[in-house]
Order: structure tokens, then C-alpha cells, then sequence
């Protein structure tokens, strides 16, 4: 059985950091791409950054480029999202999301992701 747990949300000041994890358990995570998207109150879901299953290579989105890294833990099967110089626009409901494949299309679709975690609320506020 597929699942996807995230943690470590909650509130932290403008330019402070904070990491998410992914737990995944149910498939092998090498196999799949892993993605973390977000979605603020009116908006729609928006693809943040997303990590391959096979060659590990990355994408993230404009807005968070050079600030959040994605990364994974073959072992532990945990996917994290370090985020830093935080901002208040990246308040949102985060998910992390298996992809049906191991690579991904560019921007990543929503609909190509499978499975999906209960997501974790990140507010960046002072």
C-alpha cells in the first residue's frame, strides 16, 4: 500500500528556514519521482520542486530557485525540502506526490502524480 506522510511544517518568521520531510513506504523510492507541491488559500496547486527516481535530477520553480533544495534518503525512504530565506508568500499547504514514473515532465503536471500525502501547513509570518 502506497502512502506519503509529510512533516514538519508549521510557523516561522520571514527569512528563517525550515525542512520537510516526505515518508514513503509501499514502493521502492528510486523507482518514482517524488514532487512537492504547494497550494495557498485561492490558488491553485503549484508544483515546487521535484526530484527524479533514477539519475536524481532536480527541478525546482522560479520563485524558490536557489533558496529550497530537494533532496532524498534511499535508505530511510524520505524525501525532504530544505527551505530557506523563507517568505511570506510561501505560506501555503505543502504535498509531496509520487509520480507514475521515474522521470518528469517540465513544469511538472499534477496529473501525472499518483499518490499524494495529507500535506502540511507552512506559515511564514512574524
Amino acid at each position: 500500500q502506497v502512502r506519503l506522510v509529510e512533516s514538519g511544517g508549521g510557523l516561522v518568521q520571514p527569512g528563517g528556514s525550515m525542512r520537510l520531510s516526505c515518508a514513503a513506504s509501499g514502493f521502492t523510492l528510486d523507482y518514482y519521482a517524488i514532487g512537492w507541491f504547494r497550494q495557498a488559500p485561492g490558488n491553485e496547486r503549484e508544483g515546487v520542486s521535484v526530484i527524479a527516481g533514477s539519475d536524481g535530477s532536480t527541478y525546482y520553480t522560479d520563485s524558490v530557485k536557489g533558496r529550497f533544495t530537494i533532496s532524498r534518503d534511499s535508505i530511510k525512504n524520505i524525501v525532504y525540502l530544505q527551505m530557506n530565506s523563507l517568505k511570506p508568500e510561501d505560506t501555503a499547504v505543502y504535498y509531496c506526490a509520487k509520480h507514475q514514473d521515474s522521470y518528469f515532465r517540465v513544469p511538472p503536471v499534477v496529473d501525472d502524480f499518483d499518490y499524494w500525502g495529507q500535506g502540511t501547513q507552512v506559515t511564514v509570518s512574524s
